[in-house]
């Protein structure tokens, strides 16, 4: 049984424990074999004091003289630094010759023998220090790294990540914590922390930031897109995208889509695509076979042409009904050449007037009560003895002494022209112009004791000859035609010298059949549209639908107002513009400006420049122009009475208005019944 340590052997034990116990929690320990090699064996030799015993034996035995392998067996007193030892010990022999050779390389050369640290054989990198042990050594490991000489990195990433709560680093020896982009390590060195980008003001440019776990955002308003190069918010081409089934025009952070509304399109629900434009109102649009519709000829020429040939000589006798709301205008033509003799019979103020020439002298006469009520009444002209007779309702409201027949004899027959709803001639050959369109309705007709069936005939086949059954005040909008005027809206005030003002002031009574259309609009040169009224059924900015009013000059929208369109009531739509103000009211009530102050003096200013050129007052719709030039290019279709600069409009009176159009009556709107 070998002896018990002694102290210097328990020396070795606590100075080798307080070594290890030194190291960090990464510490490597001995296997049990190793730590005996350690312990057990080399006690004597643990410190200096004992080597240098050692190192003294040696210095006898191996190198003032040749020492055997038993000798230097009881130098080292075990077997494996003796086994170790020897080898190496004869080739320094070998190399440097016997002591007595007196080498001087020799000493050395033994001497360092049996320190097997030396050379070190761990890796420096990776060892904290290297432990001579009996024919063996042993290399303690720096934390990170392992194997028998420490030079093989130990990967701390492999398990649980090394610890870190993103990213782990393996490094030789060593592993370090990172983050992601967008995080930063926090002061542990193990966990991350987001990284508030938008603290930096600059980070998004013009656009707005929003801080994301990891991350941020560049925001922009709806119908923009953020440039990372430009730092700034750019406008998207909604139109490039093929958002809109018809016409697209992109704006700043939107887009609006527009429909042919001329070909009887308005926008879909979903604000792209199109659809019909349907009457939502129904009106009482029977027309009667058996009247005559004198209004059809807007150039005031006759709606019929009639010419009587006679052996003897014939009175005239004429007799009909007649309807109208019209105040003035031509019924009938009688007689020969305008330089001859013949008879006018018209309305003027409501009232019956008969312009005549005999025998180159012309007279005018008027009498009797106002018939532009609406209401059916019997008119008659008939000669009797010399005289003109002229009856409404059977009661003589007019007797003209005549001299001459108006049946004129020419080359042997007796001839007479007669035209209804015209004249023959132009109007300043008349004995007082007049305008000779008329809205009004005939029926029961008689011309010359009952010889013209064939105008019974030809009214059947053409239903544009023919009225409509029941008729109310007002101008009827078909929904594919217009009217236009050429108005002033500019004037010159003398008070200032000779500053020009302009004012445009709108009353229109409106029952319409449809939610979308033209009421009245200004259009200048090159088809624009510096100003118009309308009705629309959506809200564009909003893309929102809605029953409205719109008020626009040029294609931007001043104000708008909700109408009930559909309800099938009378609406009263006042408009009125002036340098600096513009207003629009529905029923009285006000409607919502869409501009700022700027932007609507700014409009304004733009449509006084128009003003002080040439532009025409359309009504009912748009001649053809872009669908971009105003926010509606619709048709109007219903009834309409419109005022302009407190002027009732005639539309007997316009530049131009389709036959299509009535001017003075209108259909009711028909009424469901139980």
């Amino acid at each position: 049984m070998p002896p018990p340590p002694g102290p210097a052997a328990a020396l070795g034990t606590a100075l080798l424990l307080l070594l290890l116990a030194s190291e960090s929690s990464h510490t490597v320990l001995l296997r049990a074999r190793e730590a005996a090699q350690f312990l057990r064996p080399r006690q004597r030799r643990a410190y200096q004091v004992f080597e240098e015993a050692k190192q003294g034996h040696l210095e006898r035995e191996c190198v003032e003289e040749v020492c055997t392998k038993e000798e230097a067996r009881e130098v080292f007193e075990n077997d494996p630094e003796t086994d170790y030892f020897y080898p190496r010990y004869q080739e320094c022999l070998k190399k440097y010759g016997k002591p007595e050779d007196k080498n001087p390389n020799f000493a050395p050369c033994v001497q360092n023998l049996p320190d097997q640290c030396t050379p070190n054989p761990c890796d420096k990198k990776g060892t904290q220090l290297c432990q001579d042990l009996m024919g063996n050594f042993f290399c303690l490991c720096k934390a990170g790294w392992e194997g028998r000489l420490c030079n093989k990195d130990v990967n701390e990433c492999g398990q649980k990540n090394g610890g870190c709560s993103q990213v782990c680093q393996n490094k030789p020896g060593s592993f370090q914590c990172a983050c992601h982009s967008g995080f930063s390590l926090a002061p542990d060195g193990r966990n991350c922390q987001d990284v508030d980008e938008c603290a930096d003001a600059g980070t998004c440019g013009d656009a707005r930031c929003k801080n994301l776990p990891g991350s941020y955002s560049c925001l922009c308003d709806k119908g923009y897109m953020y440039s990372s190069q430009e730092k700034t918010c750019q406008d998207v081409d909604e139109c490039q995208q093929g958002r809109c089934e018809q016409t697209c025009v992109n704006s700043p952070g939107s887009y609006t889509c527009h429909c042919d509304g001329r070909g009887g399109l308005k926008l879909s629900p979903d604000m792209d695509t199109c659809e019909d434009i349907l009457p939502c109102v129904p009106f009482t649009m029977a027309k009667s076979v058996k009247s005559l519709y004198l209004g059809r000829m807007f150039s005031g020429t006759p709606v019929i042409r009639l010419r009587f040939k006679r052996l003897q000589p014939t009175r005239l006798l004429a007799e009909f009904d007649f309807r109208t709301f019209d105040p003035e205008g031509v019924l009938f033509f009688a007689g020969g050449r305008s330089d001859s003799t013949w008879i006018v019979l018209g309305l003027r103020a409501g009232r019956l007037e008969l312009q005549l020439r005999y025998n180159g002298v012309g007279r005018i006469t008027s009498s009797g009560p106002v018939i532009n009520h609406g209401m059916w009444q019997t008119i008659s002209v008939e000669e009797l003895e010399r005289n003109l007779v002229i009856k409404v309702n059977k009661d003589a409201v007019m007797k003209i002494a005549v001299a001459g027949e108006l049946f004129q004899l020419e080359r042997g027959l007796y001839h007479l022209n007669l035209t209804v709803g015209g004249i023959p001639f132009k109007e300043q050959d008349l004995v007082q112009p007049i305008n000779p369109r008329l809205d009004g309705c005939m029926r029961s007709w008689n011309w010359l004791n009952g010889e013209d069936s064939a105008i019974q005939e030809t009214v059947k086949a053409n239903t544009k000859m023919q009225c409509f059954s029941v008729t109310e005040r007002g101008s009827f909008f078909p929904g594919g035609a217009f009217a236009f005027y050429s108005l002033n809206y500019t004037r010159t005030s003398l008070d200032v010298g000779t500053e020009t003002t302009w004012e445009v002031e709108i009353v229109a009574w409106i029952r319409p059949a449809t939610d979308t259309g033209v009421l009245l609009a200004l259009v200048g040169d090159n088809h624009v549209v510096p100003l118009s009224v309308a009705l629309v059924d959506y809200h564009s900015t909003k893309k929102l639908k809605k029953q409205l009013v719109v008020l626009a000059v040029e294609d931007v929208a001043l104000a708008l107002m909700e109408i009930k369109v559909c309800d099938s009531q009378e609406h009263v739509v006042t408009v009125s513009l002036r340098d600096g103000e513009a207003t629009l009211e529905v029923d009285g009530t006000k409607g919502q400006s869409e501009v700022s102050a700027a932007q609507l003096q700014e409009r304004l200013d733009t449509l006084g420049e128009h003003l002080q050129g040439t532009v025409l007052t359309f009504v009912g719709g748009l001649p053809e122009v872009p669908v971009t030039s105003a926010p509606v290019t619709a048709f109007y279709r219903g009834c309409m009475t419109l005022e302009v600069n407190q002027k009732t409009l005639d539309l007997d009176e316009a530049s131009y208005k389709h036959s299509d159009i009535t001017s003075h009556s209108c259909p009711p709107v028909e009424h469901a019944t139980l």
